[in-house]
């Protein structure tokens, strides 16, 4: 498994309302054992999150099954990450 790097930024059309769902979708892929790290970042424009995928077309699914990409609340990129 590879590590790809989730940035969630927020659009202006942010839905807040999305903020549970989007943690709950977190948590469902934690329990997978896809999901090391998450966190929103300081400034409130948004957070990132670490998965783990076979390839980037598998990683790039599963973040745009996140409710804030779904919902438009949020633009979703992903990049693999080779850290070490």
């Amino acid at each position: 498994m590879n590590r790809y790097l989730v940035l969630t930024l927020r659009n202006p059309q942010f839905d807040p309302d999305m903020i549970d769902p989007h943690y709950a979708f977190l948590d469902r892929l934690r329990e997978q054992g896809r999901l090391e790290l998450a966190g929103p970042f300081g400034d409130g424009t948004g957070g990132a999150y670490l998965l783990h995928a076979g390839d980037i077309d598998e990683a790039t699914a599963m973040a745009h099954e996140d409710p804030l990409h779904r919902s438009g609340s949020s633009t979703v990129t992903v990049r693999e990450w080779a850290a070490k």
